[in-house]
């Protein structure tokens, strides 16, 4: 099944799940895809409908459908991300003698995929993506970008990308009138203009919000907001700087889907970075996650570390070290640590996950968390 019949499929699947909530969100990125207004003011006036009548279940799922099966009459070419958008060779930055020092960093990055960015405070993940933005000059190695949209200077290659850092500008008016103002900037006509910035308030969830200030909005939706913005100049290249931080969990895994959907897309995907102290949400919905520590890069694919041939599990329960310590007496216990309130244990490449899971169970340990992290970025964070 190609790519495009797949994200089709899925919608379909939802809405036969009566899960109108993704469904509908899945709806508008294969809308999206398409960049037909004429489907764009369909959604719109459904969206708007919806927001009326939020009880009409099966009316909506009906009306999708038929949206749904003129999106797939659409051709649509699907966009080769094998080559890649940027190529950062030996980067080093540094402050100055005996100081912070980021790299050497030797980096790929591909459209349609997405890349989390983790470590502890003050290790580089901010100033990682700051050269990435072009808002640091490296010290020494080569960061090259091989954007579709051709460029003459910095100026016009940081069109081509966007950096949000942690802590966004407050703006002023309505938030609508504020999307319509970055559409403008592009010479895009009235009408058009309007289509476009209703489409991404719609994707976004902003429907009932698009006539708010800054002032009278979430944390949450004023992040939606910054990235309704950035849709709607359609990058190449999204560098997100926490974009999670006071979020609440559930905030935070829907712009984690909806990111990773988005940058997806089939004729128009975008690489995306994001940091976060978030580790495990972020971790679902990456392509890689980038690790640094004290400056210097691992990532979750290819970074080779002495743990590799071990089992590694993380175990929250009411049991104490010498219970544990027991108990796993015949699973090949290498050790067992104590680690920011939870135990970490280190088990022969040769003991399965499953077989830990089974023996606390048998001996009735009540465990509130356990997780393996064996091939998880967590694991370069355990003392």
């Amino acid at each position: 099944m190609s790519k495009v019949d797949a994200r089709i499929a899925e919608v379909k699947s939802f809405f036969r799940n009566n899960d109108t909530v993704l469904g509908y969100r899945k709806l508008m990125d294969c809308v999206i895809d398409r960049q037909d207004l004429d489907i764009y003011n369909e959604v719109i006036s459904l969206t708007d409908w919806k927001e009326k009548h939020p009880n009409e279940e099966k009316e909506l799922i009906e009306r999708s459908l038929q949206i749904l099966d003129r999106v797939s009459k659409i051709p649509v070419t699907e966009y080769d991300t094998n080559k890649p958008l940027v190529i950062g060779k030996k980067l080093i930055k540094s402050y100055g003698y005996k100081r912070f020092k980021l790299g050497p960093i030797s980096i790929k990055i591909h459209k349609g995929e997405v890349y989390g960015l983790v470590g502890e405070n003050g290790n580089g993940k901010t100033t990682l993506l700051r050269l990435l933005a072009k808002e640091l000059k490296h010290n020494s190695g080569s960061l090259d970008f091989e954007f579709d949209n051709s460029y003459d200077s910095d100026y016009d290659l940081r069109t081509n990308l966007v950096y949000i850092p942690q802590r966004t500008q407050k703006w002023y008016g309505s938030l609508k009138d504020n999307l319509k103002f970055v559409l403008s900037s592009y010479g895009v006509s009235p009408e058009e203009n309007e289509t476009r910035v209703l489409m991404m308030i719609a994707r976004f969830g902003l429907w009932n919000y698009k006539h708010l200030k800054w002032s009278e909005l979430s944390s949450g939706y004023k992040m939606r907001f910054e990235l309704a913005r950035t849709m709607l100049r359609q990058p190449e290249l999204l560098l997100l700087d926490e974009p999670l931080a006071n979020l609440d969990v559930l905030a935070q895994q829907v712009i984690l889907e909806d990111l990773k959907s988005l940058c997806n897309s089939i004729n128009n995907p975008v690489a995306l970075i994001l940091s976060s102290q978030q580790l495990y949400e972020v971790e679902k919905i990456s392509d890689k996650v980038i690790y640094l520590k004290n400056g210097q890069y691992k990532d979750n694919k290819e970074e080779q570390v002495e743990d590799e041939n071990q089992l590694i599990v993380e175990i929250d329960c009411n049991a104490d070290r010498e219970k544990l310590l027991s108990i796993f007496e015949g699973l090949q216990l290498n050790k067992l640590i104590f680690n920011g309130g939870i135990y970490v244990g280190y088990f022969d490449e040769t003991t399965a996950f499953h077989e830990v899971l089974q023996v606390l169970g048998h001996h009735e340990i009540d465990v509130t968390y356990t997780r393996n992290i064996t091939k998880s970025t967590r694991r370069f964070f355990v003392s």
